[in-house]
Parts: C-alpha cells; structure tokens; sequence
C-alpha cells in the first residue's frame, strides 16, 4: 500500500496551514511590531537594557493572551491585572491587581473577606489606557466607604441606577468596562483577603463555548492590545517624568488616572557608579507611603532579591521622624539602600494611599546627589541605619521569604 498522501489529502492540509496563518497572524504581526518597538527605544544603550526589554516584551504578550482568553463579560471572575512576570505601568511591589470586565448592562455582586493588609481600594474604570489618555476613574474608592462586618466579610453590588440610596450599592457610569482592585501592603507579612464577583443574570448558567470566529477575534484583539501596551507606557514616562529636571521630584500631587485617595511624587535618575542620592521625606501619617523605583521600560525593577523599594513600615525611621534612602549602584552599608541594580537611568515614584488630608509639598521628598564615599556625611543618623553584610543579607532573605508566602508567579 501506498503511503503516498493523495491530492486530496495534500489540499485539506494546506488549508488548515492557512487557516492557522490567517488566525494567528495579526498576533505574530504585532510581535514583530513591537520587537521593533523595543530594539528602535531611545534608551537601550546597551546589551543588557535590549535584555531586558525583550524580557519586558515576554510578560507583556504573556498578558495579553491571557486577558484576552479570561475576558468574559457574561460570567467575569476576577484575574491578576499585573504581576511579577506580566509587569507593566510601573507596578507597585507593595500591591496585588486584580481586575474584573464590566458590561454596563449587568449588575455585579462582589463579595469578599478584608485582609490584614493597609489598604483595600475599588476603581470602577470607563475606556483604556492609550499612548495619548488615561482611562477615567468614575468611581474609585476605598473599603472605607462599604459596610463590613465584625468578621470582616463585606458584599457590595455594581448596577445600572436605581432609585434608592444604599452604601453596599455602586451605580455603573456609562461606558464602565471594568472593576480594578488594589490590595496593598505595608509590612509584606500581612495577610490578603478574598473577593468574588459574579453577574446576578447569568449565575448557573454556562458562557457560550468559543468557536473559531471568536477565537479569531481574540488573536486580532490581542495583536492590538499588544502594540497598544507597548506604545503607551513608551510614553507614560514623556507625559509625567522625563520632562521634569533629573534627580529631582515633584511636588506630590493626585495621582493621574489614579485612585481619589493617592498621592505621588515622581522623577527619574541619572547616576554615575560614583555618585548617590541621598532622598529625605518626612514619614507620613498615611497608611501607606511607599518609595520604589522603576526602569526606562516604566516596569519595576527586582524588588524581591533587591531591596529597590520601601515602605514607611519597612525603612529604618530617624529619630528625627524622617526617612532617609540612599539610591546609588554601589552598597553604602545603609539599611535604607535603594538598590539601582547597575542601571544608570531610572524612574522614581512616591506613593502615598488611603490619605484623610492632601499630601503638601511639605510632606514630599527631596534629593541631593553626592558622592558614594561621602554618605556618611549626609545622614545625621547613620550609625543608627548602618547595617553590615550580614544584616543586608538578613533584610533580602526577609523580602524573599514574604513574597513567597503573599502570592504566586
């Protein structure tokens, strides 16, 4: 018997290889794009920056291929928006994202159990971010304006308007499109709740199993969101940082496209192996303030086995009630040492969330740029943050060991 394939046979196996060309290709096409987004970026100066964003590159199609395959209007659960191997926007090391999709026709219940951590904020988000906007924020808020009980269970309920007034009920703007939720922590051994949503006019039943016209579309709509998210944090940075003088910060103010409650101060770096920065900031009264810098791609840097980050609840607090970081590539012996992990540029970003009072520019921070050897000489307290290459390893093991436990890669 021949094992030859017939004509037949040949023709329905081209087809189905174009088919699966013709799916698949505006993904791929837009991988290409954005490949040359990466390798044509101003700031790659080198080897390693062109590392480092085929590897930001990586998370973000990673993303995208995963938001478009749990994107469910009908029967939504709640997914990681952003995560340690899927960064983007300058995430924050002390925060957990998570997000579900909104139809503005539906109503939601959201159900869950407070954690212990410092904050627990809801965004209700109308449009996306792109390369010229930011997505409003019709409703943002935190746990303090929902009704929890003594266990620390809450229910809340997003809809279309209705004629009474209730605290546990969340009216839906016009063009809602999703529910962001922030958990964030302070001391990184506190412990994370729980939540849920589910549509109240689909509950039991079963969402439309996906056919090939929709599959289709998912590989097209990822392509666009890929090429999208490469182009608008390539210029997140241009609107709010690279304009402002380097080795500075700006005077806190409301977070853009941010929560009501939030608060930054942001800038970038430009160090040289010899030079520091030495940052001052009064510690807040806030919850949570927290330090933390971010690479050129406007990811954060590895603040799990390098200390690149700080909260008011991690740093080393003078006697004076200020906080005192180092920045700088070199180890200063400090306890309050911001590691730049070699790079040359960056961006730096204060936050502070769940404020009762604006953050003036009294509350902000300032920055001195100095030589490495003469730190000493700059921090009034420095026997007092002094630590030695035992205790640095101590406080990375430290990170190490809470990340672990907090959530999952």
């Amino acid at each position: 018997m021949s094992s030859t394939a017939s004509p037949t046979d040949t023709s329905s196996a081209n087809t189905a290889i174009t088919r699966q060309v013709a799916v698949t290709k505006p993904l791929t096409d837009a991988i290409a794009e954005a490949e040359q987004l990466i390798a044509s970026a101003d700031f790659v100066h080198s080897d390693q920056d062109l590392a480092e964003g085929y590897d930001y590159l990586a998370g973000s199609i990673a993303a995208i291929v995963q938001l478009v395959r749990s994107r469910q209007k009908s029967h939504p659960n709640f997914i990681t928006s952003t995560g340690p191997t899927t960064k983007m926007g300058l995430d924050n090391p002390d925060t957990l994202y998570y997000h579900a999709d909104l139809d503005v026709g539906g109503t939601y219940v959201v159900r869950g159990h407070r954690g212990s951590t410092v904050d627990l904020s809801f965004q209700v988000l109308t449009g996306d971010y792109t390369p010229s906007s930011v997505p409003g924020g019709d409703e943002a808020f935190d746990d303090r304006r929902i009704p929890i009980d003594a266990n620390g269970d809450f229910e809340i309920t997003f809809g279309p308007a209705i004629d009474e007034k209730r605290p546990d009920y969340i009216t839906l703007a016009d063009g809602a499109s999703m529910l962001s939720v922030r958990e964030v922590y302070g001391d990184w051994t506190q412990r994370k709740g729980s939540i849920s949503i589910e549509r109240l006019d689909t509950t039991g039943t079963a969402p439309t199993e996906p056919d090939l016209a929709r599959v289709t579309r998912r590989y097209a709509t990822a392509g666009k969101m890929l090429t999208s998210r490469i182009n608008t944090w390539f210029n997140f940075p241009k609107w709010f940082y690279l304009d402002e003088p380097v080795n500075t910060f700006t005077t806190p103010r409301l977070t853009p496209g941010g929560l009501a409650t939030q608060y930054s101060s942001v800038g970038h770096f430009r160090l040289a192996d010899n030079e520091a920065m030495v940052v001052t900031v009064p510690k807040s009264s806030a919850p949570y303030q927290g330090f933390q810098l971010g690479s050129m791609w406007y990811i954060s840097l590895d603040y799990v086995n390098h200390q690149t980050s700080l909260n008011s609840a991690q740093a080393q607090v003078d006697p004076d009630g200020m906080i005192r970081m180092v920045v700088s590539r070199r180890d200063p012996g400090i306890a309050n040492w911001i590691e730049t992990t070699g790079r040359i540029t960056g961006i730096m970003q204060f936050r502070w969330q769940r404020t009762d009072d604006p953050i003036t520019a009294a509350d902000g921070p300032s920055a001195q740029v100095i030589d490495i050897g003469d730190v000493a000489q700059h921090l009034p307290y420095f026997s007092h943050n002094s630590v030695d290459e035992a205790g640095w390893a101590q406080r990375i093991a430290a990170r190490q060991r809470a990340f672990a436990e907090r959530m999952l890669l």
